[in-house]
């Protein structure tokens, strides 16, 4: 474990006594093209920084992972709406949306979290994802064979990374075939709320009517998906009422799609620029699980995830008071050299840390193993059939999408000297 950066004096918290606003900073094309030195410099001279908008960022891994375990700091949606609006008014729209998307696991403290967990663990089980590894990788087979079809170079994140998810989690769901082009144009509104919130608001619409007549269809033919074991589950008197089903169908249907691409993107791009760690992967495709780990905590899509501060708390010698946001930096947090050695390389050496890519405490992300699953069957298929993978493109031509909370690629193209041809 190096020591590098804490050994400086780290700054006092917030804008005052502080030259520079880092979230200014993280609007700018240089923090879009590679946002980690200005992660290592806030954890350096403000690990704990109140920017001058109000909002506090955490960027040392120790304190982000004590604010993913403490409850004081809220993930409730109507709290968590009301503290964005008091901030930015243009943020009322967004209210609208979260009201249409209703209460789930994801937007509730508990004890309505822990009981919501509690009905889809029964139904996303360990065993059901793992289930679902052939078929994974039948479908990673076919979007390859497509690829080399149509000839190099090759998109992967349109290609691969993108149907991919869309794909597993349809069937996942018992989504017939034939509604699954019409499901991922709502997947790719839902992408665009930002842009535009009506629409948003429209297609959450459509998608909860669609959802209804699934659910119905569900509760008079039952099959063997999790929507059939979600009806089970409300059938038994496990407590989930009608909109919360509805809910975590439309939760569970599009929480795993936009960041399980951009996992295995990320995680391709990374091997790409670590030719060694992607040369011992190609001699030893049984590090594949434990490298999945280690491209999270690398280049995570997820960068942070925000809370709101129910009550005051302490965290890193600092008291955040009741009402202001919070962004917890996990990108940031997962290249502190407090906990990792030579943080900012790719080292496929299983870790002996963990690290907060995937969340940490009550809120750890339930999708963490489908997702591990795609992103080792996608990466380890594209090794083994395309010899002499590598960038179409100069790594710095690459573009990213203008996003702080996450690390998207606009596309990832690449080529190969020769195709490998699987025996059928």
């Amino acid at each position: 474990m190096t020591t590098t950066e804490s050994a400086r004096p780290a700054a006092a918290a917030g804008g005052a006594g502080h030259a520079e606003d880092f979230a200014a900073a993280m609007r700018t094309d240089a923090f879009r093209r590679d946002p980690y030195p200005l992660y290592a410099r806030m954890r350096r001279e403000c690990p704990v920084y109140r920017a001058p908008q109000g909002v506090w960022y955490l960027t040392r891994c120790a304190d982000v992972e004590q604010a993913l375990a403490d409850l004081r700091l809220s993930n409730d949606r109507d709290r968590m709406t009301g503290a964005l609006v008091a901030r930015d008014g243009r943020m009322r729209e967004l209210s609208r949306l979260t009201s249409r998307l209703g209460r789930v696991m994801s937007n509730t403290d508990p004890p309505d979290h822990a009981r919501l967990r509690k009905l889809v663990n029964k139904a996303f089980t360990a065993r059901r994802i793992e289930a679902l590894r052939e078929r994974v990788r039948t479908v990673v087979d076919g979007l390859v064979d497509a690829a080399v079809a149509a000839g190099a170079p090759t998109d992967v994140l349109a290609a691969v990374a993108s149907p991919l998810p869309h794909t597993v989690v349809c069937e996942l769901f018992g989504i017939p075939e034939a509604d699954r082009t019409q499901v991922k144009e709502w997947f790719r509104g839902l992408g665009r709320i930002s842009e535009d919130i009506d629409r948003a608001v429209e297609v959450v619409d459509a998608f909860e009517e669609y959802l209804m007549r699934l659910v119905a269809r569900r509760r008079t033919d039952p099959g063997d998906d999790l929507i059939s074991a979600l009806v089970t589950a409300q059938a038994r008197g496990d407590g989930l009422t009608d909109h919360e089903l509805l809910s975590t169908c439309f939760m569970l249907i599009t929480a795993g799609d936009e960041t399980t691409t951009n996992l295995i993107g990320n995680g391709l791009l990374a091997l790409l620029r670590h030719p060694d760690q992607l040369a011992r992967l190609r001699a030893d495709p049984g590090l594949l699980r434990p490298a999945v780990d280690e491209l999270v905590r690398y280049d995570s899509p997820t960068q942070a995830i925000v809370r709101v501060v129910a009550e005051d708390v302490t965290i890193g010698g600092h008291t955040l008071p009741a009402g202001d946001l919070v962004y917890l930096v996990l990108a940031a947090a997962s290249r502190d050299p407090d906990r990792y050695t030579d943080p900012d390389r790719v080292d496929l050496t299983p870790p002996a840390d963990r690290h907060p890519g995937f969340g940490h405490g009550p809120h750890f992300c339930l999708g963490a193993p489908l997702a591990r699953l795609e992103t080792e069957l996608a990466l380890g298929t594209l090794l083994r059939r395309l010899p002499g993978l590598r960038l179409a493109v100069d790594a710095d031509d690459l573009q990213w999408r203008p996003n702080p909370l996450q690390r998207r690629l606009t596309a990832l193209p690449v080529t190969y000297t020769a195709v490998h041809r699987e025996r059928k």
